[in-house]
């Protein structure tokens, strides 16, 4: 097996397969990438990608376990075996759908799905520990699909200090830094994060970081109020008016959005506790202003972010938007009103990559610098002390 892991290392061209189950827990994005070569001489080209919803009342289970309050041991080990049978599902699909077998893909990238993220250490039987658990075990993955697995990436860059996020950063830079221009790239998941591309900066100089809340609010609220995952193309948030008074309350509760990087955070912060007082509190305001304000204070905390860290040392010419965010019209018209008309802003499919696969085909490039001995954390934009291999190598 170490020779076959040495043979795949050594090609030059690798057909990988990504995963990415993030934390909207909507599914599983499923990408089959070309890549030839590895750091910053990486070429890729996208073969194919599909969405599989997760089955009914997985997300909810899901979530139930991802709480202090809820969350049972038994339910979190069977979830790590059943996410990996889910994703192992995902990917015989794809590769039927495009008529590969599974002997001629050479690696599979899973990033797993966060169920607990607390990178700040605390101090535990006299040792100062912090801790990341992503669900969905790669070694189950590998012996279910045959495909040698490279999972668990936020782990190494928290064992050495770092926040374990956000890990897209490396990948942005070989896919979109520019000599020319100043480049953010914002993806708009459940959370909100930052990559900052300075155009004379190498990447060891990237900053990226979590800015907020994503679609995270958004989507609890549209399940609360109307039974819906989420707000279609922002229609409802666009149907409302701001409420000054939440906005405000909104701003003085949200203590990371004023926090300086290195920073991330996840639904431990803004899961559904994070409104219950202000739910309570607000109980009359409609439910479309609830989800205009909301909507609006999103795209303030990713505008904040930018003039608060960002501005000073790099200001940007081009934001280039991807996530699920990306598709809520009323949330991208919000950003153009915060960043207004010297910014130009696109979304990512306008520069020929998909915006819903993107993060997919990041682990599928991640886990080709893990099998090509690649450091892929950049510690000035997680806090880690030192570069470092990130994930763990599973084979079939």
């Amino acid at each position: 097996m170490l020779k076959k892991l040495q043979s795949i290392s050594e090609k030059s061209k690798k057909l990988v397969i990504g995963l990415m189950s993030g934390t909207s827990v909507d599914g599983v994005d499923t990408a089959l990438v070309e890549i030839e070569n590895s750091g910053v001489n990486t070429k890729l080209s996208l073969i194919g990608f599909c969405e599989s919803p997760f089955p009914n009342g997985l997300k909810e289970f899901i979530l139930k376990n991802c709480s202090n309050e809820s969350s049972r041991i038994e339910d979190i080990s069977q979830l790590n075996f059943l996410l990996a049978n889910v994703y192992a599902e995902s990917v015989k699909n794809l590769l039927a759908n495009l008529n590969f077998s599974a002997d001629q893909i050479d690696l599979i990238g899973s990033h797993g799905q966060t169920i607990y993220h607390h990178p700040k250490k605390k101090n535990l039987f006299g040792f100062e520990t912090a801790s990341t658990l992503q669900i969905g075990d790669p070694s189950v993955l590998a012996k279910l699909t045959g495909i040698t697995t490279v999972g668990d990436f936020r782990v190494g860059d928290v064992a050495l200090g770092g926040q374990g996020a956000p890990l897209v950063p490396y990948f942005d830079y070989i896919l979109f830094h520019s000599h020319d221009k100043n480049r953010a790239l914002l993806n708009i998941g459940g959370i909100s994060n930052f990559t900052i591309l300075n155009k004379v900066k190498g990447v060891e100089e990237v900053l990226a970081f979590d800015t907020g809340p994503g679609n995270m609010m958004i989507d609890n609220l549209m399940q609360k109020f109307f039974d819906k995952p989420f707000d279609e193309n922002g229609q409802i948030a666009e149907s409302g008016k701001i409420n000054d008074d939440l906005f405000t309350r909104l701003m003085e509760q949200d203590n990371f959005i004023e926090t300086p990087p290195p920073k991330s955070t996840g639904r431990e912060y803004y899961g559904s506790e994070f409104l219950v007082e202000l739910l309570n509190e607000f109980k009359k305001v409609s439910s479309e202003d609830w989800l205009y304000t909301v909507t609006m204070f999103t795209a303030f905390g990713i505008y904040r972010n930018y003039k608060k860290f960002v501005e000073a040392d790099t200001q940007i010419d081009e934001l280039i938007v991807s996530g699920g965010g990306a598709k809520n019209r009323f949330l991208y018209n919000a950003l153009h009103k915060y960043f207004g008309n010297g910014i130009e802003i696109k979304v990512i499919d306008e520069i020929g990559i998909s915006s819903d696969a993107k993060e997919a085909i990041c682990f599928a490039v991640l886990a080709n610098e893990t099998i090509c001995g690649n450091p892929s954390n950049i510690p000035l934009t997680t806090g880690a002390t030192r570069p470092t291999i990130l994930g763990k190598i599973c084979l079939p």
